[in-house]
């Protein structure tokens, strides 16, 4: 059957502005002659050794498993999940849960800052005419892909709220993902907002929904607005970083042509 594969990760670099200031990854490019050097160190060489005399070209990355496209696991949104069992890690989040058709809520639309409730999420689920089911991998395209690797990136798009996360969740969904820099709103609305209304609950709410159920989310995933509705299928699988908060991932949706 003819297939057409669409990359729904970004590139892991230093070269744009992807994160909050301090956050960012840093990226040191070896090249063949640095790496020519090396190994004749590490191997005691002699000259010629290597043909053109090139070594091997390698980057050596100081990163955080939040950098670049990821999935974080229930451990980094709260120690415990659904409602009292230890959080699992990345390592743990089993397979067949990275595995399932793709659905994609269409809110580029919404203003930044704005907290999509459980009504938006099933208005838009009945415009696509799509209807939950466990398994299901729901992407959330926010106005923050458009604007990826420019100045105002993090604070740009809408973000899902502790209902229409739990919205997801009850309905047997236990992977999701946004294009935006957190599966909530910009976390400095979040905050503004918290402090205006004395309602810190409000802040990181779409994660801590985490706490009373069992999901994990992408973040800062591409080509979103390349994707039809519904009937694609995703796999997204995250690095296994030992008793990680999250894991870096390479999420590809897979369409029928």
């Amino acid at each position: 059957m003819p297939r057409k594969i669409i990359d729904l990760a970004v590139s892991l670099t230093d070269k744009v502005q992807s994160d909050p200031p301090g956050l960012g990854p840093q990226i040191t490019y070896v090249d063949h002659t640095a790496g020519a050097k090396e190994f004749s160190s590490m191997f005691d060489l002699p000259e010629g050794a290597l043909r053109d005399n090139a070594g091997a070209a390698v980057e050596r990355c100081e990163i955080t498993t939040h950098n670049g496209t990821h999935m974080d696991a229930p451990w980094h949104y709260h120690p415990t999940m659904n409602g009292g069992e230890r959080a699992i890690t990345i390592d743990e989040i089993p397979l067949e849960w990275c595995f399932g058709p793709g659905v994609k809520l269409d809110f580029r639309d919404r203003p930044n800052g704005h907290t999509i409730s459980a009504a938006e999420v099933e208005a838009e689920l009945q415009r696509i005419g799509h209807s939950l089911q466990p398994g299901d991998i729901v992407l959330v395209n926010t106005a923050a892909g458009a604007r990826y690797g420019q100045p105002d990136y993090v604070g740009t798009g809408c973000g899902m709220g502790r209902e229409a996360t739990l919205y997801l969740t009850e309905r047997g969904v236990r992977v999701c993902g946004t294009d935006g820099w957190s599966w909530d709103p910009p976390l400095m609305t979040q905050a503004a907002r918290a402090r205006e209304t004395g309602d810190w609950s409000i802040f990181w709410e779409g994660h801590k929904a985490g706490a009373d159920s069992v999901y994990c989310h992408m973040e800062k995933l591409a080509n979103l607005d390349q994707l039809p509705g519904s009937g694609f299928e995703v796999i997204a699988l995250p690095v296994k970083v030992a008793n990680g908060s999250a894991g870096w991932c390479r999420p590809v949706a897979i369409l029928s042509t």
